[in-house]
């Protein structure tokens, strides 16, 4: 069950780090979300967007060697991905690069729900 949960929270983590790249610039930003970001406005969010993912990855990552951060990188996680597909989702219209992401989002919705359960099931 621990590496179940170990390999979920690895697999979630390395879904929130690969967007990092994007922090690099706007020509990384654009292969990632397929669109330009040559408004510096639009630049300076996603880049420091990407530093956010970055550290939320590392996070969860972190949380899949020590079980006692697990239910909070869960949660961190839970929220992250789940936010991004409900608001994919109310908007709709994206390109195929979101939908690109919103696929690797709901495939880190499902590790994270199948780690929660673990853990769960775990504890009783």
């Amino acid at each position: 069950m621990h590496k179940l949960i170990t390999i979920l929270l690895v697999v979630v983590g390395v879904i929130h780090v690969l967007p990092v790249v994007g922090a690099v610039g706007g020509a990384r930003l654009a292969a990632l979300y397929g669109m330009s970001f040559d408004e510096p406005d639009l630049a300076i969010l996603m880049r420091h967007r990407a530093v956010l993912f970055g550290l939320l990855g590392v996070f969860i990552v972190y949380s899949a060697f020590h079980p006692e951060q697990q239910p909070l990188a869960l949660v961190a996680g839970l929220v992250s991905a789940g936010s991004f597909l409900w608001i994919a989702w109310c908007v709709g219209g994206y390109n195929p690069a979101i939908a690109r992401v919103v696929l690797v989002d709901v495939v880190a919705v499902a590790c994270l729900i199948a780690a929660g359960g673990v853990l769960i099931y775990r504890d009783t």
